[in-house]
């Protein structure tokens, strides 16, 4: 970034420290910080809906409907997240480009599956190898974006189908007698008031999702635990900054980065479940009112 920096070897001190916190692979290391919270910012709100429809299907009076939501559920809390974190991905990739070989290669005739390996032809490949390099990158953040609400999306249903089943009886009751249909109790008195049971556990959720962004690491994705290790690491000579090892410095500012998020997270969550508590039949609610008057 800075002229002086054009020839590493011939600078020390401050000035050595400015080019190495300003070279490209450390501009990448601060970039990937907004890539764990894009992260977040996608995969919450596809997770829940994924959780949204798999609550709703739980509760359904469909038999096929209500088994796939509770299959579903339990299959995913029965199995280890990370087997899921590895699974999608690849299950999501070789499905496309099973998909495209077969519409792209229809006069292929050697078998794809080869012992361990999945060979398709090269018209069929995610992302072609032509692709640029934004391509391959944005491709594999996608899939882990899924992998991420597919678990997550599991968990949340169960929050939401309990949230559900805890608004009281009474209200649904009182709205099919004022004349309301079973769907519009569901979606104007159910569904409004089932938040602030469901809240505690969402939130929950939100901070395991957090700690769990380090699996980006494993999906392949360049995140802030691949440049702390990358950048921390002892250097060799064919590196512009070579130095000792510093991984150690590097992993503290993740600990400093994840716990400021997970407060200003504690924060935004305490607010939320004020806003959500008024006028509520639960303790929250109980204790508004009571400060109120």
């Amino acid at each position: 970034m800075f002229a002086f920096c054009e020839d590493p070897s011939t600078i020390e001190g401050l000035a050595w420290f400015a080019c190495y916190l300003t070279s490209g692979k450390h501009m990448a290391f601060y970039a990937s910080f907004g890539t764990v919270l894009l992260l977040l910012a996608i995969t919450a709100p596809v997770a829940l809906f994924f959780g949204f429809a798999g609550a709703m299907a739980t509760r359904s009076r469909l038999l096929p409907l209500q088994a796939v939501g509770r299959i579903y559920t339990s299959m995913v809390r029965g199995v280890p997240d990370i087997i899921f974190f590895l699974f999608v991905p690849i299950a999501l990739d070789q499905g496309l480009e099973w998909l495209r070989h077969h519409a792209k290669c229809p006069d292929w005739t050697e078998p794809i599956r080869r012992g361990n390996d999945f060979v398709v032809c090269t018209e069929a490949k995610l992302p072609l190898s032509t692709a640029p390099q934004w391509v391959h990158e944005s491709y594999g953040f996608v899939l882990a974006v899924l992998a991420f609400a597919v678990v997550f999306g599991a968990f949340a249903a169960n929050v939401l189908y309990g949230a559900m089943r805890a608004v009281p009886r009474a209200q649904i009751e009182t709205a099919e007698a004022y004349g309301m249909t079973p769907r519009q109790s569901f979606w104007r008195i159910l569904v409004p008031q089932m938040w602030v049971y469901a809240l505690p556990g969402l939130s929950n959720l939100w901070m395991i999702l957090i700690k769990a962004t380090p699996l980006l690491f494993l999906l392949g994705v360049e995140d802030i635990v691949y440049w702390a290790r990358e950048l921390g690491g002892s250097k060799t000579r064919i590196y512009a900054y070579p130095h000792p090892d510093w991984r150690l410095y590097y992993f503290l500012a993740l600990l400093v980065f994840y716990l400021a998020l997970t407060k200003v997270s504690e924060i935004v969550l305490a607010r939320l479940t004020v806003r959500l508590s008024h006028g509520q039949a639960t303790l929250g609610g109980e204790a508004l009112r009571k400060a109120d008057a």
